[in-house]
């Protein structure tokens, strides 16, 4: 063992450049935030709907892409191809259990990468959805409760000690470091005291679980909203022009609850959940508040990358559906901001961004070489010039259905045991939520045979 240990260090050693002890030092941090469930439904997304004036304040301080995208809707599997820098396929990256080692042993993860720097690395609480996927974070750390649920109310939390249904929300007044988000805040701001008079630079990786369900949040945050002023999508049935493997019965919200085991759900439990989305969000919103003041005040923002992004999206009952696990720009579209030292600020970029991007933008960022095996590209190129289209091309799946995002369109095949390829096609310039399926029309046969010869390229350029 040591002496495969040895060997290691002696390839790290020719591979990578030396680097002295001064320019360790004059490294640029990174604090790395991954929220879980969130949907670029923020302000700084030209949305005023739902309260979050702290990630807005960091879009002020950084580049804000507006078309960012996950690679595969589902946590597992999103978070092990954003840390490995691998793209989902057919045999790799498809459940929300997802290990970062089906990326393969020729793959090198972020963590294993900024520890040859000679960063100090913190996980805390939700990074990688299975603990202790990765072995070599200098520290991991997850809050303890009954279960991961972490409810506060009474019968909620002895209806989950008893492995029943509880509810799918919870409004309590309580302070915010009653919920994991808020230990997570606490635990993340002593550790950033503690690495300001490190001698290494750091890699402190935050994760945040709301909005995830269940949808916990204090009082207070519910209190920003009212009921009676939500609206719900105007798109909130299955379309009837969409193929079935389109749709699905969202289990995961109907294991909770009070929520129905088929059909629809009412038209006041859909409001009650989507204020209950809300209130999470503008929740996770302060503790990432609470965290970028302590950046300031421990006087590290300007030696530090930020990065914000979330791990997919989420429907909030469009196309009828509650749920992640969909190709459907809802479920695919993330908020991503990344705010670096001597970099524009308070921009945006309409150049397409993945999450599988996120490893080779820091490799450019912290100055440090890229691993071969990254098959993403960096966005630094975007940052600097956010006028510029740079990237006009995205890839996705969710299961069998593979969606290549190109320019306006949206196009989606799924291969089916039958041979058959069932398809769909969305232009966002004139439906930009996914109404009329374009793939069906004799019109579209053309654009259609174009995308898919161009989703066949594209796959052809990673494995």
């Amino acid at each position: 063992m040591l002496m495969n240990k040895f060997f290691l260090y002696i390839l790290f050693f020719f591979t990578y450049p030396i680097v002295n002890a001064n320019e360790i030092n004059q490294s640029k941090n990174v604090l790395f935030i991954m929220v879980d469930d969130l949907r670029p439904e923020l302000f700084v997304y030209n949305q005023d709907h739902i309260k979050s004036p702290n990630i807005d304040a960091l879009a002020a301080r950084g580049v804000t892409f507006n078309r960012a995208y996950c690679n595969v809707p589902v946590c597992g599997a999103s978070r092990a191809s954003i840390l490995s820098g691998v793209r989902p396929t057919q045999d790799r990256f498809l459940t929300y259990y997802s290990s970062i080692h089906e990326a393969g042993p020729q793959s090198e993860h972020m963590v294993d990468y900024f520890n040859k720097r000679g960063y100090t690395t913190i996980s805390n609480n939700k990074i990688t959805h299975l603990k202790n996927d990765i072995k070599s974070w200098d520290e991991e750390w997850y809050p303890t409760d009954i279960s991961w649920r972490n409810y506060q109310d009474p019968k909620n939390r002895e209806l989950d000690k008893e492995k029943k249904p509880a509810a799918a929300y919870e409004m309590l007044d309580v302070d915010d470091k009653v919920y994991f988000d808020g230990l997570t805040a606490q635990k993340s701001i002593k550790d950033l005291k503690k690495l300001k008079n490190s001698n290494s630079p750091f890699f402190l990786a935050v994760g945040f679980v709301k909005p995830h369900l269940p949808f916990t949040a204090p009082k207070k945050y519910w209190d920003l909203y009212k009921e009676s002023d939500i609206q719900l999508p105007k798109q909130n049935i299955f379309p009837e022009s969409a193929p079935n493997q389109a749709n699905h019965q969202w289990g995961e919200l109907r294991r909770y609850k009070d929520i129905p085991k088929k059909g629809p759900i009412d038209h006041e439990m859909s409001k009650t959940l989507i204020h209950a989305y809300y209130a999470s969000v503008s929740y996770v919103d302060a503790q990432i508040g609470k965290l970028l003041n302590a950046l300031d005040s421990f006087g590290l923002r300007d030696s530090t990358i930020v990065v914000l992004v979330g791990d997919h999206g989420w429907s909030l009952s469009e196309h009828g559906l509650w749920a992640k696990h969909s190709n459907f720009e809802v479920a695919l579209h993330v908020p991503m901001i990344i705010s670096a030292p001597n970099f524009p600020v308070n921009v945006k970029t309409n150049s397409i961004a993945e999450l599988v991007d996120i490893f080779p933008t820091l490799c450019e960022l912290t100055i440090g070489p890229k691993p071969k095996h990254l098959q993403g590209t960096s966005l630094v190129s975007s940052m600097r010039n956010p006028e510029k289209i740079i990237k006009t091309t995205a890839l996705a799946r969710w299961r069998r259905g593979e969606t290549l995002i190109h320019n306006d369109f949206f196009y989606t095949e799924w291969n089916l045991q039958s041979g058959r390829i069932s398809r769909m096609l969305y232009d966002h310039s004139n439906d930009p939520d996914e109404t009329k399926n374009l793939a069906i029309l004799k019109t579209y046969r053309n654009t259609v045979e174009s995308l898919s010869k161009r989703l066949k390229r594209f796959k052809e350029t990673f494995n």
